[in-house]
């Protein structure tokens, strides 16, 4: 993982052989969506004239795209995350910015009193997206290591997307930004500038609601998504050396889950560990478990192993920190148990 997780001022720009990092895609998809589509439009603290916003995702924009598509806010997120509301029923596209997910908790009202519940109340559609940079792992503390998207998985009106690639980030992107639903767009900073992939080019829509395996293999199945996916194939590399062969599923999409894909991965192998960077206590990995507990109860050989953070604020310090988080060791040792189980 990179140790510079993002206030830096160099962008890199796309190669011609459509290798890009995880932050490049993320900023192609917004210039392709909006040059697609003038309702398109882009929002959050300083994400407009030439800073590009705290990560730089946003650079370039407001120079193609002028600043009424390219809008600096306050530092004020219940404010703008209303705003937002406002201009989707009017018709707009709006796509939000958070600094740091973290601070999608300042919106909170706004989005699951509000927007999540809009269409069901006959008032309309709300088709937003927040962008919210997530995870740790980066010596930043509480307040900006945070992974919350049990809050939204759980609220009913919103979908809730966590790419792992840089294929991935530009495509579910483009699809959260042509849902009509309000979206909760997980992107992993540590995946930033420490990965690169293929992308292809131009229009890329990745459906919203689909798995995708990246490991297949007999034994063991690792279920994860966002920056515990790299780490699992690298566990599952490691255990490969002495013959324990690991699937590796990517859930991609948060809400709604591909059940199928979950249930099928864990049939195949009858072994399954699931791995997110969140607090275990209550998040995502609870439900993947309770699924495959229900649905294919008969098909297990092991019990299922959650692997998750701690339940404790994320540290500052570097040991405490790396105790919090998920890693491939932790991974590799639960692997490893339902192989001798």
């Amino acid at each position: 993982m990179s140790d510079n997780f993002g206030f830096s001022d160099t962008l890199q720009h796309a190669a011609d052989d459509r290798t890009l990092t995880y932050l490049e895609a993320i900023t192609e998809a917004l210039f392709v969506e909006m040059d697609r589509d003038e309702n398109v439009l882009v929002m959050g603290e300083d994400v407009g004239g030439d800073f590009g916003g705290a990560f730089k995702v946003t650079k370039g924009l407001a120079a193609k795209f002028g600043d009424r598509r390219v809008i600096n806010t306050p530092i004020a997120e219940l404010s703008f995350t209303g705003m937002a509301n406002g201009m989707a029923l009017m018709g707009l596209r709006p796509v939000v910015e958070m600094q740091f997910a973290d601070f999608i908790s300042s919106g909170f009202d706004s989005i699951v009193q509000f927007a999540a519940t809009s269409h069901y109340r006959g008032i309309g559609k709300v088709p937003w997206v927040i962008r919210a940079p997530s995870d740790g792992g980066i010596r930043s503390g509480p307040f900006h290591s945070q992974n919350p998207e049990a809050w939204f998985v759980h609220t009913p009106g919103l979908k809730v997307v966590a790419p792992s690639t840089p294929a991935d980030a530009k495509g579910l992107l483009a699809a959260a930004i042509r849902d009509d639903n309000p979206v909760i767009y997980f992107e992993a900073k540590p995946l930033y500038r420490s990965i690169k992939g293929d992308v292809p080019g131009g229009e890329h829509v990745t459906e919203i609601g689909k798995a995708a395996v990246r490991r297949s293999g007999t034994d063991v199945t690792v279920i994860a998504y966002g920056t515990q996916v790299h780490t699992a194939l690298e566990a599952a590399e490691i255990v490969a050396a002495d013959g324990i062969d690991v699937a590796v599923l990517d859930l991609r999409t948060l809400k709604p889950l591909d059940t199928e894909a979950i249930l099928e991965a864990a049939i195949k192998t009858g072994k399954v560990v699931v791995v997110h960077a969140a607090n275990r206590m209550v998040g995502v990995g609870a439900e993947v478990a309770a699924l495959i507990a229900e649905e294919a109860f008969e098909s297990l050989d092991a019990p299922i192993i959650r692997i998750g953070g701690l339940d404790t604020p994320v540290p500052f310090s570097p040991p405490l920190e790396d105790a919090y988080r998920p890693n491939a060791g932790k991974i590799e040792a639960a692997i490893r148990e339902l192989a001798d189980y």
